[in-house]
C-alpha cells in the first residue's frame, strides 16, 4: 500500500513547515469567529420571526457548518500553500463528502421537525396525524439517501476501492441477480414504508387492532410499526404486514367512536325502565358528546335476554371511560330497583334438601 503523505515528491523544509502550521491555524481561527458571528445574526433575526422553522434549522446547521467553514478556509489556503494542498488533497476527497452529507442531513432534519411541530398545532387531529406520518417516513427514505450516497463517495475517494468497483463491473450481471435476490426483503421493506406515506392506511396516533392487539401506534419505520397497548408493551408488526392482511384503524378519519354495553338480563325483565334510566344517564354524563344513546334488545333466549346500549364520545379514551361507567352504573341500579331483572344461577340447599337444614 502506498504512503497517503508522500512527501518525497517536495523538498520541504522546516520553515515550510511552520509556515504552513501557521497559515493552516490562522485559517481555522478566521473560519470560527466568522462562523460564530454569521450564526449569531442568523440567530438573532430567526428570534425575531414568528415560525421556529428558521430556528430549528440554524440550530441543526450550527456544527455541520462550523466545520464546512473551516473545509473552506483550508482550501483556501491550500491554494498558495504546496504542503498544505498536498495534504488536504489527501483528506479532502473523504471530509468534503462527508461534511455536505452531513449538512444535507441536518437540513432534512430541521425541517421535518419544523413540519412536525406545525402538524401538531393543526386543528384537525386527522389532518395532524396524516402529515406527522408523510413527514417522518419521507424523512427517514430521505436520510437514508443521504447516507448511502455520502458513504458511496466516501468510499470512491479510496484509490483501492474504486479499482475493485472497476473489476467488478464485468461481473455486473451475476452481482445485480444476487444483490436482488438478497435485497428483496429490504426493498419490500422500502416500498412498503413509501406506500405507508402515500395511501396512509394508518398514522402516528392511530387505535389499531392487529391480531387480538388493540394499541396506539408509536413509531412508523420503512421496516416495522411500533404499536403501544394498554399494559405499555410495544408490539412490532412489519411493515408489509398492513397491506398483505386486513386490521382494525379506530381512527382512521377521526376519534369519535360509538361503542356499546351488553347487558344480560332475565326474560321477564320489563325493558322501559331500564331505558329510560340508561338515557337519563347518559344524557346527564360529561363524557357524551350527544350523538348516540339507544338501547335495544338485540338476543332473546330462553332463559336470558341481551340489551345492547350504545353510547358515543368524542374520543376513544372518553368512550371507554363512557362505557366503563355506564355498564357499573345500570348494575348497581338494577340491583338496587330491579333486582328480579338479574340473572341468578343458585342453588337453594336450605329449600331442595331438609338434611342439609337439621
Amino acid at each position: 500500500m502506498t504512503n497517503i503523505f508522500d512527501f518525497s515528491s517536495l523538498n520541504v523544509s522546516w520553515n515550510e513547515v511552520v509556515s504552513a502550521t501557521i497559515n493552516t491555524g490562522f485559517a481555522v481561527l478566521v473560519a470560527l469567529v466568522l462562523h460564530r458571528v454569521i450564526f449569531a445574526v442568523l440567530k438573532g433575526i430567526a428570534t425575531k420571526t414568528s415560525t421556529t422553522a428558521d430556528t430549528l434549522l440554524f440550530d441543526r446547521l450550527y456544527q455541520p457548518m462550523r466545520w464546512s467553514f473551516v473545509a473552506v478556509t483550508i482550501s483556501l489556503v491550500a491554494e498558495s500553500t504546496p504542503l498544505v494542498e498536498m495534504v488536504w488533497d489527501q483528506i479532502a476527497r473523504f471530509v468534503v463528502p462527508a461534511l455536505l452529507g452531513w449538512v444535507a442531513l441536518s437540513i432534512v432534519r430541521a425541517f421535518a421537525a419544523a413540519l412536525e411541530i406545525q402538524a401538531e398545532t393543526h386543528s384537525d387531529l386527522a389532518a395532524a396525524r396524516s402529515r406527522k406520518t408523510r413527514v417522518e417516513i419521507l424523512s427517514r427514505v430521505a436520510a437514508f439517501g443521504i447516507v448511502f450516497v455520502t458513504v458511496g463517495l466516501m468510499l470512491l475517494g479510496i484509490p483501492q476501492v474504486r479499482n475493485i468497483g472497476v473489476t467488478l463491473m464485468a461481473s455486473a450481471g451475476l452481482a445485480a441477480l444476487a444483490v436482488g435476490a438478497a435485497a428483496q426483503p429490504a426493498l419490500k421493506s422500502l416500498i412498503s414504508g413509501l406506500q405507508m406515506a402515500i395511501s396512509e392506511p394508518l398514522r402516528l396516533g392511530d387505535l389499531i387492532v392487529v391480531d387480538g392487539h388493540t394499541g396506539r401506534v408509536e413509531e412508523i419505520r420503512m421496516s416495522f410499526v411500533v404499536m403501544r397497548i394498554w399494559d405499555e408493551r410495544a408490539i412490532i408488526v412489519p411493515t408489509s404486514r398492513f397491506f398483505d392482511e386486513s386490521f382494525e384503524n379506530w381512527s382512521r378519519q377521526s376519534e369519535k367512536l360509538t361503542g356499546p354495553v351488553f347487558l344480560h338480563l332475565d326474560p321477564a325483565t320489563e325493558v322501559s325502565p331500564v331505558r329510560k334510566e340508561f338515557i337519563r344517564f347518559v344524557e346527564d354524563h360529561e363524557l357524551w358528546d350527544g350523538r348516540t344513546a339507544k338501547l335495544l334488545m338485540t338476543e332473546a333466549y330462553p332463559e336470558s335476554i341481551e340489551l345492547r346500549l350504545a353510547v358515543s364520545a368524542d374520543t376513544i379514551g372518553r368512550l371507554f371511560a363512557l362505557r366503563c361507567a355506564v355498564r357499573e352504573h345500570m348494575i348497581e341500579w338494577l340491583r338496587e330497583n330491579m333486582p328480579d331483572a338479574l340473572i341468578r344461577h343458585r342453588l337453594e340447599v336450605e329449600a331442595t334438601n331438609p338434611k342439609a337444614a337439621q
